[in-house]
């Protein structure tokens, strides 16, 4: 599969900080699920799924080279139609992927027809506040990027009751994030007429994976020594976190 500033496919495949980020979502996700069988939506290469064990988990996404040789289910689908019954599952995890749709309340109503009723489902994504810049998405691998009361909003259309909170990272994590935040601030400021935005996607997404994999030094030893255990959950401070966690339960009729 293809390394791309995106895909976080294992810890030697890409920068390990942001492996290590992605991976700590599904041990944090864990404690709210229920023991039946879960809905991995926007899995990519599926690597922290064992972490849910022993639950079953199904993995979903678009691309079926991302899903190629997971040792578990998978189905080549879009998280906006999902090929599965009503209540199908107990719980639904979205990690990072509602934000690669231009509509993420389909994605949001999909994962709540398929959900059993007393199921809880996890929708995780980058704070809009923190991470590129607030009034621009720089991730061209984006379509939208909320902040913690959007996503409250957003999950609200399709659950009767929604909790969010705000994943922190520790200090030698926040001092990488900080560094990389202000070699994007110098590069934008090269751009003050913003004429990025009249690149072809496709370009600006090949720029992207150039400028991290330039930027982002694989073998800095602050870097290697980030682990899942630099990441924790809170409900305060939202507008700070790094990504946003909405934890939905009580799904709704649709209509």
């Amino acid at each position: 599969m293809k390394i791309t500033g995106e895909r976080v496919s294992s810890r030697a495949g890409g920068f390990n900080p942001a492996w290590q980020r992605h991976a700590a979502a599904y041990l944090l996700c864990e404690p709210f699920l229920g023991p039946g069988r879960v809905l991995d939506l926007g899995c990519g290469s599926g690597h922290s799924f064992h972490r849910l064990a022993p639950r079953e988990t199904v993995g979903v996404d678009i691309d079926p080279q991302a899903l190629a040789g997971q040792q578990r289910a998978t189905v080549t689908a879009d998280m906006r139609d999902l090929p599965f019954d009503d209540a199908s599952f107990s719980a639904v995890v979205a990690i990072h992927s509602v934000e690669h749709v231009p509509d993420p309340e389909a994605a949001v109503a999909e994962a709540a027809r398929v959900l059993e009723p007393d199921g809880v489902a996890v929708f995780v994504t980058p704070n809009r506040l923190t991470f590129g810049r607030p009034d621009e998405i720089i991730d061209p691998y984006h379509d939208v990027e909320l902040d913690p009361d959007e996503l409250r909003r957003l999950c609200k259309q399709s659950f009767a009751d929604v909790e969010v909170r705000g994943l922190f990272g520790s200090d030698r994590y926040i001092e990488l994030f900080a560094e990389e935040r202000a070699t994007l601030e110098k590069l934008l400021r090269s751009d003050p007429l913003r004429l990025r935005r009249l690149v072809p996607r496709t370009v600006r997404r090949s720029l992207y994976d150039g400028l991290l994999r330039h930027f982002r030094a694989a073998d800095d030893p602050r870097a290697l020594a980030i682990g899942v255990d630099d990441f924790e959950l809170h409900d305060s401070r939202l507008d700070e976190c790094l990504d946003v966690y909405a934890l939905c339960r009580s799904p709704l009729p649709r209509g």
